[in-house]
């Protein structure tokens, strides 16, 4: 009994420093924005160079995650987990020390590269760690907590660090966390190398896939971003993006060890979770990044008042995904939960879209954060429960990189966009003589009602294509009081 009790606390233990993993890359994605200011004033960068701070970022990070997965899954999750957060730590300080923008990008880029290792291969160490259905499903709820709230705790960490010190700590406080998380990784990990892994990787397929997932990421925040979808740049390299992942499926079809088996395909739960994670996520992309835009530039927030605006949304995540995921789950099925889940995203999306350009906290923008808290506490812990339900283990981590990419991938799609069409509506409306405020307003509106219809769609696969079945990770346990007791 103590040995196995040790053994749960080991693995426990393992979890939270997994998690501390990812927060320092998710809070990475959005602590930065709140710092641009700043960084543009001291680094001199002109508003088109100011982008390639997040965006050298975000190619990096999206384009190499599914690779990442599968290296993990080849020569061993551990391994790739440490690589990840010793490259992304690294990088954190010359992002910290840098006095140019060359620099800042550049480093920016190789933090990109540790970002994607280190967060795809979490999920698969998770769900190896913790084969038991409520285990599996409480650990994962710790994980989707972090995964979705790092992002509004990103926004808070941000307006502290710069108004108080300046923009470098945003960088330099990843080096003690960073230092501190590999040091208890390599204690409380244990070692998984793949016996695949001596037959050889799939080169040319990694090198396919990346190069089309960059080329895709790139074309998406810059040309897409500044010429229009339409412009004939944008759609050569879409056309090459498209050409570059075709000729990977086909590589992915013939390979003797390929880099990622398209049997996982044949797996239902997991093609549909990826297009719910697609879709959803760009509601909730552009809930924060929008929604943090119409708090500063309608109606006057500044950083700090950003992000304690947007921390409802991070207790209740916090609160549902930790502590009442599991019983939930295991009350009603994560198919149940995933419906009512993305059903209050909507819900909240909807009421965001309803704020006018004079509103109060209270009864305009506090209503909908707790909406979009709950859906989103609820939606995305039993999201990745069905996507990695049904997944082979020797296929784990592929599956976690893929989860991964279209979040990251679909998520900067369809902010782009969003933005894109909020920028187009706002202009709109400025020209026929509305209010700035107004036409700012109802640019954000649109884009509102945009992500709610796509949750809306996100809804209608959730309800069709995982109709009908039922794995240990879906299936609802009744508990009666005394359990209920005992799980608290």
């Amino acid at each position: 009994m103590t040995v196995k009790l040790r053994s749960d606390r080991s693995r426990w233990l393992a979890l939270y420093v997994l998690c501390v993993g990812m927060l320092m890359i998710v809070l990475d994605t959005t602590i930065v924005n709140v710092a641009l200011p700043s960084i543009q004033n001291d680094l001199h960068f002109t508003d088109s160079g100011l982008t390639w701070v997040v965006n050298s970022y975000l190619i990096a990070f999206g384009g190499l995650l599914l690779l990442a997965g599968r290296v993990g899954d080849l020569f061993g999750r551990r391994r790739v987990f440490l690589t990840g957060l010793v490259v992304f730590t690294a990088a954190s300080l010359l992002c910290g020390v840098a006095q140019s923008q060359e620099m800042l990008v550049a480093a920016r880029f190789v933090q990109g590269v540790g970002g994607a290792m280190t967060s795809a291969v979490i999920l698969s160490m998770i769900v190896t760690m913790f084969p038991e259905p409520q285990d599996q499903a409480k650990a994962i709820g710790i994980y989707a907590f972090v995964a979705s709230a790092g992002g509004a705790v990103g926004l808070l960490a941000g307006g502290v660090l710069t108004q108080s010190i300046n923009w470098h700590w945003i960088f330099f406080v990843n080096v003690p966390v960073g230092i501190a998380t590999v040091t208890a990784a390599r204690r409380l990990l244990d070692a998984d190398r793949r016996p695949e892994a001596r037959s050889g990787a799939d080169v040319l397929g990694a090198v396919l896939v990346a190069s089309a997932l960059m080329l895709a990421v790139y074309t998406i925040v810059k040309p897409a971003a500044e010429h229009g979808w339409t412009a004939p740049l944008t759609l050569i390299l879409i056309a090459f993006s498209v050409i570059l992942l075709a000729a990977f499926l086909v590589r992915q079809a013939t390979a003797a060890n390929p880099l990622m088996p398209l049997r996982i395909f044949r797996t239902r739960a997991l093609v549909a979770a990826n297009a719910i994670q697609m879709l959803s996520t760009v509601g909730m992309f552009g809930m924060f990044f929008l929604g943090a835009l119409y708090l500063q530039r309608v109606r006057g927030y500044d950083s700090l008042q950003i992000g304690l605006a947007f921390l409802p949304v991070t207790i209740l995540m916090g609160g549902l995904s930790v502590r009442y995921s599991a019983r939930l789950t295991a009350r009603f099925g994560a198919r149940a939960l995933l419906i009512a889940g993305l059903a209050v995203i909507a819900a909240g999306l909807v009421f965001f879209a309803q704020a006018p350009s004079d509103s109060a906290y209270l009864p305009n923008i506090l209503p909908p954060m707790v909406l979009l808290g709950i859906g989103a506490g609820i939606a995305f812990p039993s999201l990745m429960t069905l996507a990695m339900s049904d997944t082979a283990p020797q296929d784990a981590g592929i599956a976690s990189g893929l989860l991964s990419t279209t979040a990251q991938v679909g998520g900067a799609l369809g902010l782009a966009v969003l933005a894109t069409v909020s920028a187009s509506r706002s202009t709109h409306l400025a020209a026929t003589g509305t209010a700035a405020a107004d036409a700012l307003t109802g640019g954000y509106h649109l884009a509102f009602w945009i992500g709610a219809a796509l949750t809306g769609v996100a809804i209608g696969i959730a309800v069709t294509a995982l109709r009908g079945r039922q794995t240990a990770a879906e299936q609802p346990v009744k508990l009666d009081a005394v359990e209920l007791i005992a799980a608290n």
